[in-house]
């Protein structure tokens, strides 16, 4: 007996739902089961190379192709350093370049490059995030001493590795809710007198030009030139001028034993004698003096000895 219009429509919204509700657990088993890699740069993030990174020479792109420019980031490290993938993805290099050991990961959209590098991977190997891909070799190096050269590239266009691992130009925050607070240290007096991670901190290191192992005087932050440089507290202006290693540097006396100073500026913006309050813009973020890229070396010094500065901001 042939099923009514009424009966027919009645047995076809049951089936259209059972129909859908196994398209939906297909479509989520191709999801779960398709490789993370060809996503992985364009998500917005990459995991630290190595274990302890020090931030030395920054990105610096050449205003031609082929001219003179940094096409990379330098992270310093000691000889046979674990180097590891900064996503996930498949090697598609590991060997000399010029004489210099080299490993290229393929992000899908854009790809990594490791060196000089004692490969641990080869060719065809699919690899996670933060997996090891070898150690860091003490050879084929163009820092003073020990460094990682990461690249990163999108065709054949290098672009900032430091944008997809926290301390490039910009960072992106959700537009929903409150805006994060700013930068801070751990609750101290002095106000940060800039952003970026914290590149090299106070303390005992070997040099990165002389090879000699010092007393680093202050801390490190990473930013690019031309950042400004805003005060640390309110104070009076001691000294404003170029000063040896430190180079184009500003001084700023804030009471009985205290002073704060801003160290291989591009340029000052101002003078001594003049009164500044705190966050007052006293000069810009360059590489001048004895430095190996931009930054800012910020030194707090109490009754005339250098003191570690991050507790106090």
């Amino acid at each position: 007996m042939p099923l009514s219009p009424a009966s027919a429509g009645g047995l076809a919204g049951p089936m259209r739902r059972r129909i859908l509700a196994l398209a939906a657990v297909l479509l989520l088993l191709v999801a779960l089961l398709l490789p993370p890699a060809a996503a992985a740069s364009a998500s917005g993030g990459w995991s630290w190379p190595l274990d302890e990174p020090r931030v030395g020479r920054r990105f610096e792109p050449p205003a031609e192709r082929y001219g003179a420019g940094h096409r990379g980031v330098d992270l310093e490290a000691e000889v046979g350093a674990v180097v590891r993938a900064v996503a996930a993805g498949r090697v598609t290099f590991a060997g000399p370049v010029g004489g210099v050991p080299v490993v290229t990961i393929d992000h899908g959209r854009e790809r990594s490059t490791y060196q000089p590098v004692e490969a641990r991977v080869s060719v065809g190997d699919a690899v996670s995030a933060r997996q090891v891909i070898g150690t860091l070799l003490g050879t084929h190096s163009h820092c003073a001493a020990a460094c990682l050269h990461l690249g990163r590239l999108e065709g054949d266009d290098y672009l900032d590795p430091m944008d997809l691992l926290g301390g490039g130009r910009f960072r992106l925050i959700s537009p929903d809710g409150d805006p994060p607070p700013p930068p801070a240290g751990t609750g101290g007096d002095l106000a940060r007198p800039v952003g970026g991670p914290v590149t090299s901190p106070f303390g005992m290191r070997v040099h990165p030009i002389t090879g000699v192992r010092k007393l680093h005087d202050g801390a490190d932050f990473g930013v690019p030139c031309g950042t400004p440089v805003h005060a640390a507290a309110s104070g009076t202006v001691t000294g404003s001028g170029l000063a040896g290693a430190y180079g184009q540097r500003v001084v700023i006396a804030h009471g009985p034993g205290r002073s704060t100073s801003y160290n291989h500026l591009s340029r000052r913006g101002v003078a001594v004698g003049a009164t500044v309050s705190q966050g007052d813009v006293i000069g810009h973020v360059g590489s001048t003096g004895l430095s190996t890229g931009c930054h800012l070396h910020f030194m707090v010094v109490d009754d005339g000895v250098p003191v570690d500065p991050l507790p106090l901001l």
